[in-house]
């Protein structure tokens, strides 16, 4: 599989086909069979925009935490997610995603000689999170502290401006691998309700290995956008990776980082260490994944351990 295929992420994978007709002043979402029982499919996602001048294809994980990837109609001029625009690569490619806490449906729109055409709701489906109700408080350590308060406000500037930095990469177009493979001890979206109060959810997904020092790589080609020489309060040494297109991931607690800010890296290539470094019980690594502000569940995207 080259960086640039377009893979089918995960068995779950769905395809839905948007068709513009003749006029190119609607269009019609038609949900298809899974992609597992139509292979077909998967070759069909790949060919020239100029076999497919009527038709916007979109294939992925249409759920909470979910992405996709799509193909504009060849002479479309932009594409837009509940209104908002999405980049569109030369060959007319995109990425979309849904946060943990995405609606009920979300609306897929082209823009065609100056006409916006209009799908569908495509339908997002909802997940059944892991939430936990607990009769107290929270426990003293998990509130923040004067020196917490002091220090969070530059850190969060400096993951801020990390993630507007929007480099060049097409690692979106992978199916991403592991970052490490050990025992899952956190999962993505699981929250803690403490006397009615939601606390936060989990952003990312939590793999321990039980030492630190353990290498981890890149799950998809990108660019380092941060990659912190001290710990932070919260995430411990912080590596970030920009896998373009507004996707990112976020590698957290690291005892060590191997890259620099700038550094071009490679799927599989060692990027950093596992460690406990800032807010965390024991060695493991956490892997969340953004897509602008939508967090995402990185087991949608590398699929069962292997």
């Amino acid at each position: 599989m080259t960086p640039r295929s377009w893979a089918i992420w995960g068995a779950g994978a769905t395809v839905l086909a948007v068709v513009a007709s003749c006029n190119a002043n609607s269009l019609v979402a038609a949900p298809v069979a899974a992609l597992s029982t139509v292979p077909a499919l998967a070759e069909a996602a790949a060919v020239p925009p100029t076999r497919t001048v009527n038709q916007l294809t979109v294939v992925g994980e249409f759920t909470q935490g979910g992405w996709a990837l799509g193909r504009a109609p060849l002479g479309a001029t932009g594409v837009a997610l509940d209104g908002v625009p999405v980049p569109l690569a030369s060959d007319g490619s995109f990425f979309v995603a849904f946060d943990r806490d995405a609606g009920a449906s979300a609306l897929l729109s082209a823009t065609m000689a100056g006409v916006q055409s209009q799908a569908k709701n495509l339908s997002i489906s909802p997940r059944a999170w892991n939430i936990e109700h607990i009769a107290a408080g929270p426990r003293p350590g998990a509130l923040p502290s004067a020196e917490y308060a002091r220090r969070r406000a530059g850190e969060t500037a400096q993951i801020n401006a990390a993630r507007l930095v929007n480099a060049k990469s097409d690692g979106w177009r992978q199916r991403f691998v592991w970052p490490v493979k050990g025992r899952i001890s956190g999962r993505f979206g699981s929250q803690r309700i403490y006397r009615g109060t939601p606390g936060a959810y989990h952003s990312g997904l939590d793999i321990a290995t039980g030492t630190s020092g353990t290498p981890f790589v890149a799950p998809a080609d990108g660019v380092v956008i941060l990659a912190a020489a001290s710990p932070f309060t919260l995430e411990g040494r912080l590596l970030m990776i920009d896998h373009g297109m507004g996707l990112n991931s976020a590698f957290l607690h690291c005892s060590g980082v191997d890259v620099k800010v700038g550094d071009v890296v490679r799927q599989g290539q060692v990027i950093g260490r596992i460690g406990a470094t800032g807010r965390a019980t024991g060695p493991h690594l956490h892997w969340s994944i953004k897509w602008n502000k939508a967090r995402l569940d990185p087991l949608l995207f590398a699929g069962p351990m292997g």
